[in-house]
């Protein structure tokens, strides 16, 4: 039987304001009577609640200059620090982790450095589907002779490229990093000079890991002893090595652990601050750093400032002119959880579609649909969008917008206005600027350039890169602090001085342990989800899914030939998937890349298969990420009906 090609919903622009009529229906409406309308029902939710009844959700694909001022609006115009964007739902855990260990939360090396390097480490990531553009540059390294490990529960195209494929349990990540670790210290591969001048903690790391030998990993793991001793001496023995992941660590009820085990065996290893090694967390949208970087987070203002110095708050409000909270905002999952409980009463969404992208959906629509007023800027009628109050038509950041993004690389680029945006589009910042207005906030941007220019004055990571440099060099790396001098390619070089003082704070060992998945499987939920990408569809299918493709076949569950005879299911085949919050319908696809008990499924295909049905909202407690990555599930044929 051939499988039955499901074909996501087509999705056409949004050209003019909505807002929803008497009746419950979302009707065409003027530019001013829409924004009335929506900074009204913020008016009426902050003066009977407070600020922070109201949060912003900010947008990972729009420019740095429109995360920018999104972000100030929710400080300076609505008072409070609820704003957060999806990259809570990716790589929060990557941010927290590499804040805890180095200060900063950005990935510590180029790109081009996996071309000149010795080994490349890719745990937890299908990055030939994922990031293809960065695999590129590791097919570059591979024939300049480097050797590359995959370390993934499947074994994806990815880890057909490398040397050696761990294929660990889901969810059991930290223990082969830590008999890693093990195995380095008792074969004396750690580079004991550069632990002791730039790391603390190596001692209570060193006891740590002590249980967990070759064989103890392989018990959890079921990745053989001798694979794990092999990619320890690999790595640890390599002159330069580059340790790569992402959402296979960061999107567990432990990411943050996932993320600080890995970070311990670059420590132990010396392979970070230096050119060809470190660490990096892949981000799978384009502006998922950036957002981040201009404050688009609860807990930093612009440039990764820590709202509780407050220095940086003062120097935030000399400029702005306003008080800013000394405490934390909401993040995106606190903001559900409040939105559960009434505390969170009105919602600006700008790009993002959380009625999909969240873990168990049904309970994020229930969520959503609670909300005194929510408002949704977007270029498409999204499943969110066509819950809101009022609808704002927005501009393409990738084609009708000027300003600029952030690539993992950390990598600032210019972007540039191609086409004119359709019918009564607006630029997001022209959109939220008028909202602005409408509160006594008369904010005069001529431009995104103006914009950048205040962020620039402000983040000192950021005050090097002028729209003219950026020109000149395509693209600068941060943190570029000088406009005569430009940046260097890696991060945390300071670790390797001699000089005390030159050195800077040390990088601590994380002491995290082994914490396996919330969602049990048993009898009645045997199969183990994990989720993940495909490589030409783009996140809940709004923007990919409007155009043909040959490569897309809809959503369908990925099973390993074993399970698939055990169920007696073809390809093609209907089957009913269920977890304990949820069931889908979906077809079988067949991979040899899976192992017995293991399946695999996407959120590209929502409208036709709601993958998140399934998934459990299981967070980690640093970051908030929820394990998109582990949900126990069944399935069964289902019989077609005779008529």
């Amino acid at each position: 039987m051939k499988k039955k090609d499901r074909q996501p919903k087509q999705y056409t622009r949004l050209t003019h304001p909505l807002v929803r009529d008497a009746n419950g229906t979302l009707r065409q409406a003027t530019w001013d009577e829409a924004l009335e309308r929506a900074a009204a029902g913020f008016r009426r939710a902050t003066d009977t609640y407070g600020p922070d009844a109201f949060a912003m959700l900010s947008c990972a694909r729009a420019t740095n200059e429109m995360n920018y001022v999104a972000q100030k609006f929710t400080r300076v115009v609505m008072g409070t620090n609820n704003v957060d964007s999806c990259n809570r739902t990716c790589h929060a855990p990557s941010v927290a982790g590499l804040s805890a260990a180095f200060g900063s939360g950005g990935g510590t090396s180029s790109y081009e450095e996996v071309e000149h390097t010795d080994l490349i480490l890719m745990w937890g990531s299908n990055a030939r589907f994922a990031h293809p553009i960065f695999f590129h540059h590791v097919l570059k390294g591979i024939r300049n002779g480097a050797r590359m490990y995959a370390v993934d529960p499947r074994r994806t195209s990815t880890a057909e490229w490398a040397e050696g494929w761990l294929g660990l349990d889901v969810g059991t990540d930290i223990p082969p990093a830590h008999a890693m670790g093990r195995e380095i210290i008792h074969a004396g591969l750690v580079n004991r000079s550069f632990v002791e001048r730039a790391t603390t903690g190596f001692a209570e790391y060193a006891e740590l890991v002590e249980p967990w030998t070759l064989s103890a990993a392989e018990k959890v793991t079921g990745v053989p002893a001798a694979a794990i001793r092999e990619l320890a001496h690999a790595y640890a023995g390599a002159e330069r090595a580059q340790l790569c992941w992402t959402l296979g660590i960061t999107e567990h009820h432990n990411g943050t652990d996932n993320v600080r085990a890995l970070i311990n065996l670059s420590l132990l290893t010396g392979h970070v601050g230096r050119y060809g090694a470190g660490v990096q967390p892949l981000r799978g949208q384009n502006n998922v750093q950036g957002g981040g970087d201009m404050g688009a987070i609860p807990n930093r203002l612009p440039g990764f400032q820590d709202i509780l110095d407050p220095a940086a708050r003062g120097k935030f409000e000399r400029t702005w002119r306003t008080v800013i909270q000394p405490r934390y905002g909401m993040t995106l999952t606190e903001m559900f959880e409040a939105m559960e409980s009434r505390e969170l009463r009105a919602v600006y969404c700008i790009g993002e579609n959380p009625a999909q992208s969240e873990a168990d959906s049904e309970q994020a629509m229930r969520r959503l649909a609670a909300l005194d007023h929510l408002v949704v800027q977007d270029i498409f009628l999204t499943k969110t969008a066509q819950m809101a109050d009022v609808v704002l038509p927005a501009t393409a950041a990738w084609a009708e917008t000027d300003g600029t993004t952030t690539n993992s690389e950390r990598r600032v680029q210019r972007v540039r206005a191609a086409v004119q945006p359709p019918g009564e589009a607006r630029e997001d910042i022209d959109i939220i600027c008028a909202l602005a207005q409408r509160f006594g906030h008369d904010w005069k941007f001529a431009d995104s350039e103006s914009v950048w220019n205040e962020l620039r004055s402000l983040s000192p990571d950021h005050y090097g890169m002028t729209y003219d440099r950026l020109e000149e060099h395509q693209g600068l790396q941060w943190p570029c602090p000088d406009t005569d001098r430009l940046p260097s390619t890696f991060l945390h070089a300071r670790l390797w001085e001699t000089d005390p003082e030159r050195r800077g704070p040390a990088a601590p060992f994380g002491l995290v342990a082994h914490d396996p998945p919330v969602d049990l499987t048993d009898e009645d939920y045997p199969l183990r989800l994990t989720t993940g990408r495909r490589l030409d569809s783009y996140n809940t299918g709004v923007q990919s899914g409007s155009f043909a493709s040959p490569l897309r076949r809809g959503e369908y569950i990925e099973l390993c030939p074993e399970d698939a005879a055990a169920y007696g299911v073809e390809v093609g085949e209907e089957v009913r998937v269920s977890s304990r919050r949820g069931a889908v319908t979906a077809p079988v696809w067949v991979d040899a890349g899976l192992r017995p008990g293991l399946a695999f499924m996407t959120m590209h295909f929502p409208d036709e298969v709601d993958t998140n049905q399934l998934t459990i909202e299981a967070n980690c407690p640093i970051a908030g990420t929820a394990e998109f990555k582990a949900s126990a599930i069944r399935i069964e044929k289902l019989v077609p009906a005779w008529t």
